[in-house]
């Protein structure tokens, strides 16, 4: 394998799970379901073994199919897979944890998964019903439960063996302290929105401290305003090296000691976003001294439990 097959096949071991997670993944919220499948299936295809899922996206069974073809046809082992999923806000319940995973896997087609993730820290009223709705028309939040009660049943998916890791998404500081402090089994992985102009510096050395997995996702800024294939640090350093803007953000996030997730439905797209290769170590300094705006978020589901990147016809 050469050292740029490495550099793009980077794995970090899971501190407190099993095995080490691919730190270049795919995420699959893309809420055009034959568009989704396609572009799952080439980012199986150009080589990412890391494919991040959600009971929110409602397109696991996408997801599965997918990888039960890949797996079929010879493309990828099971065993070489990193399949994450997460637990939706109207299951935070104890006794809702263990049937939402079964659920998960049997769309996904497989039986375990390697992360499974409490996809945001609020609880909204327990149902069928993703997106209950109090008086006002605002989420109808679940004040019965907390967040520590959720993750002791999450540690017993682990005990059961359908879960070879557990792990927090949009989340903040504090409640990942409080979860560390408190847990049986500790996170193996963060997953939160992270890139330049929200590097996430104080949680990224918590975790780190701690053992933990910094996922990000959005590390391109989602597409969104302002723009990092425009920023001007950036572009000075992928000219320099000769590559683009997104490759030199993808690679800072993988140098840095995270893991990211890109999305796409573009078939050029996703195989430039795995085909990165490491900066030049000034480069790294550069960047953190260069981007002084560092508090753009794009998604403010660490505020509401809403997830802003999931379309609103999608949350019914």
């Amino acid at each position: 394998m050469s050292a740029l097959d490495t550099f793009r096949h980077t794995r970090i071991p899971l501190a407190h799970g099993t095995g080490a997670i691919p730190a270049v993944g795919f995420g699959t919220l893309i809420p055009d379901r034959e568009k989704g499948r396609a572009a799952i299936k080439t980012a199986l295809e150009v080589g990412f073994l890391h494919l991040d899922a959600a009971e929110a996206y409602r397109n696991e069974d996408i997801v599965g199919d997918v990888i039960k073809e890949a797996i079929d046809n010879g493309v990828v082992r099971r065993e070489d897979l990193f399949v994450t999923t997460k637990l939706w806000n109207n299951n935070h319940r104890p006794e809702r944890v263990k049937p939402a995973l079964e659920a998960s896997l049997r769309r996904l087609q497989v039986d375990y998964a390697d992360a499974y993730l409490i996809h945001t820290p609020f609880a909204f009223a327990p149902g069928d019903d993703q997106y209950p709705k109090d008086a006002d028309g605002g989420p109808l939040y679940d004040k019965g439960i907390t967040l520590l009660d959720t993750w002791r049943a999450m540690e017993n998916l682990v005990d059961e063996g359908l879960a070879r890791a557990i792990g927090l998404s949009d989340v903040k500081l504090d409640a990942v302290k409080e979860i560390v402090a408190n847990a049986r089994i500790k996170p193996a992985i963060v997953q939160v929105e992270s890139h330049p102009y929200l590097p996430e510096w104080e949680l990224l050395e918590f975790c780190k401290a701690n053992g933990i997995v910094l996922l990000a996702f959005a590390p391109l800024g989602h597409g969104m305003e302002p723009s990092l294939h425009d920023d001007p640090v950036l572009k000075a350093i992928g000219e320099r090296i000769g590559e683009t803007p997104a490759h030199v953000a993808l690679a800072w996030a993988l140098q840095r000691g995270t893991a990211f997730l890109t999305t796409s439905t573009n078939p050029a797209h996703i195989r430039e976003n795995f085909e990165i290769s490491p900066l030049p170590p000034e480069a790294l300094q550069e960047i953190r001294d260069g981007i002084t705006t560092t508090n753009i978020r794009l998604n403010d589901v660490v505020h509401t439990g809403l997830p802003g990147f999931i379309p609103r016809e999608n949350r019914k």
